[in-house]
């Protein structure tokens, strides 16, 4: 593997049964993976505190409140452009 790391994706399919063996191999590989040290990709860099204060949430209480944000957001990215 010359030192690279690699990502896997382990799935549980709701409705079967694990064999107690299965389960313990499972927990194992998570256990591994979580000493792995974290590797950012250079196209997704991890963001400062400042980038990360600049979300917003995406879950509004009513339309109307969704639609304020939608401008907003336009009125951003109209700006940005100019």
């Amino acid at each position: 593997m010359n030192g690279g790391y690699i990502m896997a994706i382990v799935r549980y399919t709701g409705g079967r049964e694990l064999t107690p063996e299965k389960e313990a191999e499972m927990k194992a590989r998570i256990a591994e993976a979580a000493k792995r040290p974290y590797k950012y990709d250079p196209d997704c860099p991890l963001l400062t505190e400042k980038q990360l204060s600049e979300f917003r949430p995406v879950n509004f209480d009513n339309m109307e409140e969704r639609a304020e944000a939608m401008k907003q957001g336009a009125a951003i990215l109209e700006a940005a452009s100019v």
